[in-house]
Formats: C-alpha cells, sequence, structure tokens
C-alpha cells in the first residue's frame, strides 16, 4: 500500500479526528464525530481511500538518492 498522506495532511486529519471524538464524547455534537476515528486512522496510516480513487496525493514525490 502506497502512502498518499503527507505530512501536514497528516496533522491535520489526526488532530481533527481526534477533537472530533473528544467533541461527540462531551456530546457536544451528536454521535456522528464519531466518525473522527476514520479521519484519523487515514493519518494515522498514511493512507486514504478517496485520495487514491481520485489519484489524489499530499505526500512529496521520492527523490532517488542514487541518481542526481
Amino acid at each position: 500500500m502506497n502512502h498518499n498522506v503527507g505530512g501536514i495532511d497528516r496533522v491535520v486529519r489526526i488532530l481533527t479526528g481526534l477533537l472530533l471524538m473528544v467533541l461527540s464524547f462531551y456530546e457536544i455534537i451528536g454521535p456522528w464525530g464519531y466518525l473522527g476515528a476514520i479521519v484519523t486512522a487515514t493519518g494515522v496510516f498514511k493512507y486514504c481511500l478517496m485520495y487514491s480513487i481520485l489519484g489524489l496525493s499530499t505526500c512529496p514525490a521520492a527523490t532517488d538518492s542514487l541518481h542526481p
């Protein structure tokens, strides 16, 4: 599985997902906030299914250090 979620995107996904789950736990928002677990998981595993379906990636291009 190739990674398609880059650094800043990853941090935003993890923090947003955790925030949604906390808000849902304290009943500030409805139970839909627990979907933040999916958002958090995409950040943790650096892979987003929707990105792969749409052909998107926020990962920087890999550079080959053996060839200048």
